[in-house]
């Protein structure tokens, strides 16, 4: 097997890819059929409607007519994570003991219920419900935003087994944090270096050569990255330089969930259904970030585990090159 080592410019690390033949999604070990693998085995889901006495309070929600909070009529409901280790109470306070550094688990931790439905997955649901969930982590986003202890804010989706989900029912979280994780430091770090965005350079880079370029809409460009971590890993990036998610505008929100509608049926059933994480990238908040942030998601399918070489140099093995992921989700996607 032919292999190039990559650097993953936005991570700052090196990714082994492999170039010259791909694994099918057959092929991998991990497979798939979430539905094979049922994660939760519970009696009642907390998260159906009618069920909502079973989780903690509701923080927001969209709800039909005059429903009350906790009760059913809603369609996007968030509720604290009832087995979070985060607290917004105090101040955030650093101790060292000899050369060991810990603090208090101050933060928040969010769920974010995409449906009241079981068993209807985020890429089942209509375009219209798929805004609104982006539309509530946007606004989750804002309100938390508004605490000065908070620094970064993380939005995450867990499907399936493999990707680390504990509950079927379809949900995203928010995870509210009082220090700035270093994952995406390589984008600040190039913004210093060349006084550009990483990202815009990116787009402009990735739309000429469109060898790993899955699709473009308006305000928005799907790409497999050039030093992709996993394999078929797909990156969502918003033309408008924007730095934070918080700031996409009602035309962005709109053009997302199509995207977001078009994508995920479409690499579900390229890859087999497999398990699957989304995040969602962005700047730092309540504090002096310089420049060089531009929010971005991310949707990483789980076909492998990783590996003792992952854990040892923490180099990424991917057997499949993007460029052979990109033109295999491309040939599937609408023109």
């Amino acid at each position: 097997m032919a292999a190039e080592l990559r650097k993953d410019l936005v991570r700052d690390t090196w990714v082994v890819i492999a170039t010259d033949r791909a694994l099918k999604p057959n092929d991998f070990p991990i497979n798939k059929g979430w539905e094979k693998a049922k994660v939760s085995g519970q009696q009642v889901c907390p998260f159906c409607e009618g069920n909502e006495s079973y989780t903690t309070d509701e923080i927001a929600a969209f709800r039909a007519g005059n429903t009350l909070p906790d009760t059913p009529g809603w369609t996007v409901r968030t509720i604290p994570n009832k087995f979070s280790a985060f607290k917004l109470e105090g101040e955030l306070e650093l101790k060292r003991t000899g050369i060991f550094q810990s603090c208090n688990g101050l933060g928040q931790h969010e769920v974010v219920v995409e449906t009241p439905q079981h068993g209807v997955e985020f890429s089942q649901l209509p375009v219209e419900r798929i805004k609104q969930i982006y539309l509530m982590l946007q606004q989750r986003y804002r309100q938390l935003a508004t605490d000065r202890r908070i620094k970064y804010i993380q939005i995450y989706k867990n499907r399936g087994l493999f990707a680390g989900a504990s509950l079927e029912h379809s949900h995203s979280q928010i995870l509210a944090l009082p220090e700035v994780p270093s994952e995406n430091q390589g984008l600040s770090r190039y913004y210093e270096q060349e006084g550009q965005c990483l990202l815009c350079k990116i787009l402009e880079e990735e739309m000429q050569s469109r060898q790993r370029l899955i699709y473009e809409s308006r305000h928005f460009l799907l790409v497999c990255p050039y030093a992709s971590r996993f394999s078929y890993e797909t990156w969502v990036i918003p033309r408008r330089h924007t730095e934070h998610f918080a700031d996409i505008n009602e035309e962005e929100l709109d053009d997302l969930a199509a995207v977001m509608k078009t994508f995920m049926p479409v690499m579900l059933d390229c890859l087999g259904d497999p398990s699957y994480n989304m995040v969602i990238n962005t700047a730092p908040v309540n504090q002096d970030i310089g420049g060089g942030y531009h929010w971005y998601m991310e949707i990483v399918p789980r076909l492998i585990v990783a590996a003792g070489v992952e854990f040892a140099t923490g180099f990424y093995m991917n057997p499949v090159a993007p460029e052979i992921a990109a033109a295999m989700l491309r040939e599937k996607l609408p023109r």
